[in-house]
């Protein structure tokens, strides 16, 4: 008797899961990203969400949340209710960075979260002033170890992905340099192009123009293969320091215990709207890898780069109250 009340409740379990990822879903999904609109993840996050809403029958509405890094964004889409009418654009500052940086994060990056996809990854470059004597990255190495701490780098803030490619750097080098916060790329290219700091690692389209102008000289991508955008520039990793990795990468999340059937329904919809000429030409723009990985293989991502980021906040000594 016990079995049988046992198999009617996995029968009814089913066939409400059925039902429900039959009917999801009835209503506008609200896509919440955790910085203004206008930048790489608001691109991502529009792309997906002009090409997606179609084929769930529902539009996708991002919903701007910017603040504190992320934090604010990443802790109003963690609170939602799990289902599946919340999701959020993640990515290494809300999933790996912020975690190891502030010890009263109001959100757990792992605990909090159902991972659905992995979007893509973009690269950011070295850049340096033109005043730098340094043609390559090999001779960007040997100048830095032979003036420690006199150089001087820009990020768009403490903790930010700009700021981590180059803690990242100088742990694999064996070089040490002076970080120079700011807020946002704009200013931080401002003091670049001056002479004011000789050299910063950023996004690869927010720098493109400069570099093509003369004004910048590229010196390496950090992602493991070159970028489209940049074909004749090196990586970091193919010119002797093969371990270094460093970018965005941007992943679809949904609030923890958000039924299956709706993440499987959400990831399919998700990953075929990446393989859209819509979707890569938007992407490409930003200098993006599309990806398109399974909710598995993105929860294993983001617990690999937790641990990446561990060790580098540690060696650069980062800690954000």
């Amino acid at each position: 008797m016990k079995n049988l009340r046992l198999a009617a409740t996995l029968v009814l379990a089913c066939a409400a899961g059925l039902a429900c990822a039959q009917s999801y879903p009835v209503k506008p999904i609200r896509l919440v990203v955790p910085f203004p609109p206008g930048g790489g993840n608001d691109t991502v996050a529009r792309a997906i969400a002009q090409e997606a809403s179609p084929a769930l029958g529902q539009p996708i509405v991002v919903d701007n949340r910017p603040g504190a890094g992320g934090i604010v964004g990443a802790q109003e889409a963690a609170r939602a209710a799990p289902d599946g009418y919340t999701l959020f654009l993640g990515g290494v500052g809300s999933h790996a960075v912020n975690p190891n940086v502030h010890p009263k994060l109001p959100y757990d990056a792992v605990k909090d979260f159902a991972p659905i996809t992995l979007v893509a990854s973009a690269p950011s470059v070295l850049v340096v002033h033109p005043s730098v004597p340094a043609r390559d990255i090999a001779e960007f190495a040997a100048y830095a170890r032979a003036n420690p701490g006199k150089l001087n780098y820009a990020s768009n803030g403490n903790g930010s992905s700009s700021h981590m490619a180059a803690v990242l750097y100088e742990t694999n080098a064996g070089v040490k340099m002076t970080h120079i916060p700011y807020k946002g790329v704009g200013p931080a290219l401002t003091d670049l192009m001056s002479g004011r700091i000789e050299l910063m690692f950023n996004s690869i389209v927010a720098i493109l123009p400069h570099i093509q102008a003369g004004k910048l000289r590229a010196l390496a991508v950090t992602s493991k293969n070159r970028s489209s955008l940049l074909p004749d520039v090196p990586t970091i990793a193919e010119s002797g320091w093969p371990e270094y990795e460093a970018g965005s990468w941007y992943g679809i999340l949904a609030p923890a215990g958000t039924p299956p059937a709706v993440i499987d329904r959400l990831h399919a919809e998700i990953v075929k709207s990446l393989k859209s000429a819509e979707v890569g030409k938007r992407l490409a723009g930003e200098g993006a890898e599309i990806i398109g990985s399974t909710p598995q293989e993105f929860a294993a991502h983001i617990k690999a780069e937790l641990g990446r980021m561990r060790e580098a906040v540690r060696a650069g000594g980062i800690k954000l109250e």
